[in-house]
């Protein structure tokens, strides 16, 4: 199973907000969470890292496209998927300016914001501002750190170790074989052992792990490593 995605769900429709937040709940792939103003939305992106934002057509204090560019300018390049009334009077064209990704026109099936959903988060994650939250920490892989969220100290990753902790970040909960992320990190080279593994595997927990002896992120498998995010 992959890691859950977290989704803020921001609309001052409360009834909308609880059904889109009950609704994308039901999958197991997300953990939905809800803001009722623009300048909630603001601090809860500063306190929390989110995979995506649902923005709805209107809110009560700041416009939704001030919004999107306040938290652009702040850094965050998590996709935001605006909610619109009609496809006849929407002009998305400011929007997307404003760093929106893609836009879903009420009223709307599930599966169509799903849809909208799924394709922003696996098209952020293959660029290079993907970012992702493992235990204390944000992972940048195109930069190849690891940021602590509360002391924001910067551990610095080598190449070998930024492809090693995204495989296993990307593979979910399942554990991933000792002869699978050698093929994925280092290519079937015959030169290239799992002792080779095991050495980026310790060098990587003395840097992320609060006590590199007992790991509670970089977990050892029957037959390989699992990534606790």
């Amino acid at each position: 199973m992959s890691p859950r995605r977290r989704i803020l769900v921001v609309s001052d429709d409360e009834d909308l907000r609880q059904v889109l937040v009950e609704q994308l709940q039901v999958y197991e792939e997300f953990i939905a969470e809800e803001a009722p103003t623009g300048t909630a939305t603001i601090d809860r992106i500063k306190e929390q890292y989110f995979d995506a934002i649902v923005l709805d057509t209107s809110l009560p204090d700041i416009c939704r496209r001030e919004v999107c560019r306040v938290i652009r300018r702040a850094g965050v390049k998590s996709p935001f998927i605006m909610l619109t009334s009609t496809d006849t009077d929407h002009d998305p064209t400011p929007e997307l300016y404003a760093g929106a990704n893609q836009y879903v026109t009420k009223p709307f099936k599930i599966g169509v914001l799903l849809h909208g959903l799924r394709a922003s988060i696996r098209e952020h994650e293959q660029s290079q501002h993907a970012v992702f939250q493992i235990g204390p920490y944000t992972f940048r892989p195109a930069a190849k750190i690891m940021v602590d969220m509360e002391t924001e100290k910067k551990v610095r990753l080598t190449d070998k170790e930024t492809a090693i902790v995204k495989f296993l970040y990307l593979a979910g909960e399942r554990g991933v074989s000792r002869d699978d992320l050698l093929g994925e990190v280092w290519g079937y080279n015959a030169d290239v052992t799992t002792h080779t593994l095991e050495t980026h595997v310790y060098r990587l927990r003395q840097k992320i792990e609060r006590e590199p002896s007992n790991a509670n992120l970089l977990v050892t498998e029957p037959n390989g490593y699992r990534l606790i995010p």
